[in-house]
């Protein structure tokens, strides 16, 4: 068996793409637009060797109103080089870190659609340091 990809429904597609190629550094690897379906499916992937997991963003081109009730997917997890700095690149793009890497190892944020993602430091924590040690976590994640 072998883990292929997580679906995330999105309601502006240019936003998730934003976020998560834009923000996170993900690459797009394809994508799928579907007339008859009235929908688009892009396929994401970090890029790194032998990392095979995709995650599917849907995009539903008619619906009316932004998705709801994120939260219950649960939560997508990155492993990365340097918390620190992507915390800082996604904050400089307004990217809220809900909860801030304080112990240098985990944070939280959510992309346009409210979807919760961890960050997590690779390897061992990272010494805690400012602004992040005493930065207070908000919002849920």
């Amino acid at each position: 068996m072998r883990f292929l990809h997580s679906m995330v429904r999105v309601y502006d597609l240019e936003a998730a793409l934003d976020f998560f190629v834009g923000g996170l550094g993900l690459n797009e690897v394809r994508r799928r637009d579907s007339e008859r379906g009235r929908f688009t499916l892009v396929f994401l992937e970090t890029g790194a060797e032998s990392d095979a997991a995709q995650i599917e963003l849907t995009h539903n081109w008619d619906e009316p109103t932004p998705y709801t009730g994120g939260r219950n997917f649960g939560h997508l997890a990155f492993e990365v080089d340097d918390i620190y700095a992507l915390c800082e690149h996604l904050q400089k793009r307004g990217t809220a870190i809900l909860r801030p890497p304080r112990d240098g190892r985990m944070a939280f944020v959510r992309s346009p659609d409210q979807i919760s993602v961890e960050l997590l430091q690779r390897g061992e924590p990272l010494p805690p340091m400012a602004p992040w040690a005493d930065m207070p976590s908000t919002g849920s994640w």
